[in-house]
């Protein structure tokens, strides 16, 4: 269905942008500006300032040949598959985003049915992911992200899950003593990141952030090589400081 444009009537703008947003999501595999304004009757600059504060709002995006799909915004406003997909596509966007913001590899865990998960992690050449030399699920007293989520269970949710994975020495200095890392945990502020100084692996020392969406434990983490542990401070502020994002994209 064409449209006239007529700009005295501001609503009209929603009824264009819908038009678009229907032209762009019937042409599968893109559509070029031309055409948009072909099949909606929308004069070339009037299309212009529209499409680009729908990309600028995610709900289109722009391929290599200049056309048009549809972008991760209007994915998130539908459901299944596709929307679980634009869901992990943003949020590993943002992930990448704080990684170079902080300089270090990124890890976004989660606490699922007694396990910790490690969902998904931004790395790169120059911030290398740790090496996971001993299964991150049985590390949870040595690991940033499991002693962060560990801190989000009561006595016997850290009860029950030492109990299934003992607390092995790793390092010179993992605690393996249970009434001194449940200590710890007590004593540790929710507002500060918690830290891992070569306890899960010697050469690398890691921070992790609590990301509570509901009543699922989760946490946001960084790792460093030892030889940038200066850094491991100043770099676990800024995660602090930069997970209400993070956050944000998990509660959509």
């Amino acid at each position: 269905m064409a449209l006239k444009p007529e700009p005295t009537a501001p609503f009209h703008s929603v009824q264009y942008a819908l038009r678009v947003l229907e032209t762009v999501s019937k042409h599968g595999t893109g559509v070029t500006d031309v055409q948009i304004a072909r099949e909606t009757g929308l004069p070339t600059g009037h299309l212009a300032s529209l499409l680009l504060t729908l990309r600028r709002e995610g709900y289109v995006e722009q391929v290599m040949d200049g056309a048009y799909v549809i972008g991760s915004s209007l994915l998130l406003l539908g459901s299944g598959a596709a929307r679980r997909q634009a869901l992990e596509d943003k949020l590993q966007q943002t992930l990448v985003q704080l990684r170079d913001s902080v300089g270090a590899a990124v890890y976004l865990s989660r606490y699922v049915d007694g396990e910790i998960r490690v969902t998904q992690v931004a790395a790169g050449p120059r911030t290398p992911a740790v090496n996971e030399w001993v299964d991150f699920r049985s590390a949870a007293h040595a690991s940033a992200i499991g002693k962060c989520l560990l801190t989000q269970l009561d006595q016997n949710g850290r009860r029950d899950h030492i109990s299934r994975h003992k607390t092995a020495r790793l390092t010179s200095r993992t605690i393996t003593s249970e009434k001194v890392l449940f200590s710890r945990l007590d004593s540790q502020p929710a507002t500060v990141p918690m830290l891992d100084l070569q306890e899960y692996a010697l050469g690398t020392v890691c921070a992790a952030v609590p990301l509570t969406a509901g009543a699922s434990a989760g946490c946001l983490a960084l790792s460093l090589p030892i030889e940038d542990a200066h850094r491991l401070r100043s770099a676990a502020d800024t995660l602090n400081r930069r997970a209400a994002p993070v956050l944000l994209s998990l509660a959509l």
